[in-house]
């Protein structure tokens, strides 16, 4: 039950404090799940990480699930979960009570300038880390190339350029290593 109660503590504190979506909660929960808990190992949080953002949904809310299950199964899904989506739950229904009120206020709106510098920030930060941990070879570096290509030129949606990375490494492992791979057996 312990263990319970500080997966949801951890996943709501993440919830509270970080802003930006998911993405830019990617460093807090690689460095409360790794580094202060060990719930997970780095090469698990980047398994998690790609699940999570080629799964529908959140990031945020799929990290939270697939790290809850990893640490305890069903109820730990549920309570990290629930911990990650609460704190946003109470904001913005929070807000929707004073939604006009507070757009208008130049306070609010010099907060929200600074966090999404922070944030851009953020999202930087955790793609650098996920960057320093992936394989590279030939074939990463021009699927990352042409990834951020496709992202920031052209119109392509990020689950087709996640797709279509997926299925470029399927053919050139089937067409390339797999062939090699196959010779060495005698």
């Amino acid at each position: 039950m312990k263990i319970l109660w500080r997966l949801f503590l951890t996943f709501f504190k993440i919830g509270a404090f970080t802003f930006g979506g998911g993405l830019a909660m990617l460093p807090f929960i690689q460095d409360e799940m790794v580094r202060k808990h060990a719930w997970i190992t780095e090469e698990e949080m980047l398994d998690i990480i790609a699940i999570a953002e080629s799964t529908p949904g959140v990031i945020a809310v799929n990290t939270a699930t697939f790290v809850g299950y990893k640490v305890k199964r069903f109820w730990g899904s549920l309570v990290a979960t629930i911990g990650v989506v609460l704190p946003s739950l109470i904001i913005i229904c929070l807000v929707a009570l004073y939604f006009k009120d507070f757009l208008a206020i130049p306070a609010v709106a010099a907060i929200f300038k600074g966090i999404r510098a922070g944030v851009a920030v953020l999202i930087f930060n955790a793609a650098f880390k996920i960057f320093k941990k992936v394989k590279k070879d030939a074939l990463s570096y021009i699927l990352m190339g042409l990834a951020l290509l496709l992202s920031v030129w052209a119109p392509f949606d990020s689950i087709f350029i996640i797709i279509g990375g997926a299925l470029v490494s399927i053919i050139v492992h089937l067409l390339i290593k797999a062939p090699k791979e196959g010779s060495h057996v005698a």
